[in-house]
């Protein structure tokens, strides 16, 4: 069975084994770094999965703490990331769901959920091989081409708008619509502080809504509300997605650093922090290419860093959520856009 699976998986616990102590100051320092910047990208990267925001922050405990435990990579972090939220969106947009409704909740954690029966099954099947033969550039092309479109339809909401949908001139014609009715957003660099203490809601700029404390709640997603060949299609593309992405980063961080990581392994643990994140409601998860980045500068060593970055978003969760709904759209806007 998958439990048994994993139960036998993660006894190993790869990168945590013969742990150096000189490493723990620095990994638990960046697993703070990671956390920090994982609030902003990750709510921002949720709504364009078409759930709300503090699903992002959801989708940066449970996930990221079971990655950890299974991969083989020392350094490399999961997460909210772009391509699997994008795809999701679109997906939504095509079963005439509108992002951010209980039908969009109810739905995301089954697309979740499949993803993760794929990866499973490309586990089974030995499948991470295939990996070796996608080119470097038609990866990158398919990544700038998902970064050029969030860009196109996050412009609107840094002027007042909501987000653009549909092919490059439509997302074009709305960014022009909603220039046309541009709002005093000069104070949005100011963020939550100056939320506080001047008046910018009555000027016109959205914030995000206020979310209660507390952890995710575990659901069984309802299977029953996506016909399965549409859900399955759906999943299937996210997945592949996800494995290829991940993977490719993956090898290649491991080659600069001189170190070899198990690709079946890896989608093991792509595959139980999908499950875990369908579970806790969220959308699909995707390794992140620039948190690794930021945990490689701040000399992060271990998983111990990612165990500690999911731990420190359970402390946010419990005590300090009240600073989100001071928190201006646009600027998450622009900061997703960067």
């Amino acid at each position: 069975t998958v439990w048994e699976i994993i139960e036998m998986n993660i006894k190993p616990v790869h990168t945590l084994r013969d742990y150096k102590k000189e490493n723990l100051i620095k990994d638990i320092f960046t697993g703070i770094i990671i956390m920090a910047v994982s609030i902003p990208i990750s709510m921002g990267y949720s709504q364009i999965a078409g759930i709300p925001a503090v699903y992002g922050l959801y989708g940066s405990v449970f996930p990221i703490i079971l990655f950890a435990l299974f991969s083989t990579s020392p350094q490399f972090i999961f997460g909210v990331d772009a391509a699997p939220a994008a795809l999701v969106g679109s997906a939504l947009l095509g079963m005439n769901i509108q992002s951010g409704s209980k039908e969009a909740l109810a739905v995301v954690p089954v697309i979740t959920f499949f993803v993760a029966v794929w990866l499973i099954a490309f586990y089974l099947m030995h499948a991470g091989k295939l990996v070796n033969y996608i080119s470097a550039p038609v990866m990158g092309g398919f990544i700038t081409g998902i970064c050029s479109t969030i860009i196109l339809m996050q412009v609107p909401k840094l002027m007042g708008g909501t987000a653009g949908t549909g092919e490059l001139l439509e997302l074009l014609e709305h960014i022009e619509k909603t220039a046309e009715q541009i709002m005093a957003v000069v104070m949005m660099a100011a963020g939550a502080v100056m939320t506080q203490v001047l008046p910018m809601k009555e000027w016109g700029i959205k914030t995000l809504d206020a979310v209660s404390p507390g952890l995710p709640r575990w659901s069984f997603p309802d299977l029953t509300l996506v016909p399965m060949d549409e859900v399955v299609t759906i999943s299937l593309s996210v997945a592949v997605v996800i494995m290829a992405e991940t993977l490719l980063a993956e090898n290649n961080f491991a080659q600069k650093n001189g170190y070899r990581i198990n690709d079946n392994q890896e989608l093991l643990a792509f595959a139980v922090g999908n499950l875990v994140a369908a579970l806790t409601g969220c959308c699909p998860i995707n390794g992140s290419v620039s948190r690794t980045a930021m945990g490689e500068q701040y000399q992060g060593k271990t998983q111990l860093m990612s165990i500690v970055a999911g731990l420190s978003m359970i402390l946010l969760l419990l005590f300090g959520t009240g600073f989100i709904g001071y928190l201006p759209v646009p600027v998450l806007t622009a900061i997703v856009i960067s």
